[in-house]
This record gives structure tokens, sequence and C-alpha cells, in this order.
């Protein structure tokens, strides 16, 4: 019970320190980001990102270990990763020189955090209307990589549960083929320790992996997603078993 106690105690603290930090960030970078190219600008807004990684570690307890690094292309490529919590969102867009993230439009009204998301050119979407949403998805992709600018997508759509699957959407394979771009996959088990729609913040470690990149040129948009989730699964069940 006082364990419980002190995690809660501990999350309030992050949660203080993060809130002012999304209201203070967001401000600057409204005022400043008009002036910078988009290059300058992804980087700077990254700061936050560096800053929210570390004050979790810092408040929470929350670390990561991650491996394949250097796994990441140079180039543009389509990034899938499982989906558990805020914080890979977060983690991802420090690894890249510039990132576009797919996600529902709802989130870019959010006052703050809102403002300083929709500077880094996410593709965002109606998930109400999932035909408009995949053509959307696959043309603002594609100009997105025409421009060196990596595509992260969550294909399960939503945030899941640690220990649960669901089943991936083709719609990053569709971009990958489209954009002649390879698929690049990212396991991780960031919920353990950072769980979506849950207050408390859990000291741990979260394990991050990173594939070779898989090749889109000549594939099956269903036989590629089916190989990347594989891939991803298997992670997580090594994950798991600890």
């Amino acid at each position: 019970m006082l364990l419980e106690a002190w995690h809660v105690l501990r999350s309030l603290v992050f949660y203080t320190g993060y809130g002012a930090s999304v209201v203070a960030w967001g401000l600057f970078m409204v005022a400043v980001a008009p002036w910078l190219d988009y290059p300058a600008r992804y980087r700077l807004l990254t700061v936050w990102n560096r800053f929210a990684i570390r004050w979790v570690q810092l408040a929470c307890g929350v670390r990561y270990r991650i491996q394949g690094v250097e796994n990441l292309p140079s180039h543009g490529c389509v990034v899938i990763a499982n989906h558990q919590s805020s914080w890979e969102t977060i983690f991802l867009a420090t690894l890249f020189p510039q990132l576009s993230i797919l996600l529902k439009r709802e989130l870019l009204k959010i006052p703050f955090f809102g403002w300083a998301l929709a500077l880094m050119r996410p593709i965002a979407i109606d998930r109400s209307n999932p035909r408009a949403a995949l053509k959307q998805v696959v043309e603002q992709g594609a100009e997105r990589l025409a421009q060196n600018c990596s595509v992260l997508i969550f294909p399960e759509g939503t945030r899941v549960d640690a220990g649960q699957r669901l089943r991936f959407s083709r719609s990053a394979a569709q971009l990958a083929i489209r954009a002649g771009v390879e698929i690049v996959c990212v396991a991780h088990d960031a919920g353990k320790c950072w769980p979506a729609r849950r207050l408390t913040k859990t000291p741990g470690v979260i394990n991050v992996v990173i594939s070779t990149p898989m090749a889109s040129i000549d594939s099956d948009a269903g036989k590629l997603m089916h190989m990347a989730q594989e891939w991803i699964e298997a992670r997580l069940a090594e994950f798991e078993q600890g």
C-alpha cells in the first residue's frame, strides 16, 4: 500500500512538471516556429521530447534500453510500432531527423500540446471515415517520404494494454509500396511502465528493439504487413517471458 502511494505521488510530481512544460514549450514554439524551416523546427520541437523522456525517468524511475539503432536508415522510411502508451510517441520522435506521425485529428485541438504537435507536420486523419483516411495516409505519407521525412504509423489504430494483441491495418504497407521505401518495425513494452489511460507510472526499464529494414518493392501489402506484425509480436513475447 505504501509503495503504491509512493508511485502515485511520484506520478503526480511528474504530471505537474509535464503539464507545465507542455504549456511553456507550446507557447514558445508557436512564437518561434514561423521563423524556422521545417528541419530546424523539428530539431527544436524534439528538445521537449528529450526533456519528457528524461523527466519521467527522474520523477518516476521509468528508464529504457534500446537495441538496433544502427538499423535506422539515413533516408525516409515507414516506421511501424506497436502502441501501448504516450511514451513511445514521445520517444520515437527523438530517433529521426524528421518524423511525421499518423494520428487522430482530435489531438490537434488540445490547447498548447496540439498546437506544438501541429508544427511537426503530422498526418491527422478523421477516423470516422476510413476510406478517406486511407487515401490521406497514402497521399500525404508519400509526400512526406519524398521530402526525406519518415512516417510513423501505429497499425493497431489505438493504444493496447500490455499483453493484448490487435490485428494490424495494412495502411503502412500500402504507403511503403506506393512510395517505394522500406519498412522499419519497432517493438516495445512501454505499457508496463506508462500504461494507457492510467495516472500511475511504474518504475522499470522499457525495452525497445528496432528491426532491420524490410523491402517493400514487389511486395504484397497483406503479406508485408503480416511479416511486420509477426516480427513485432515475437519481440513482445520475448519481453513478456523476461
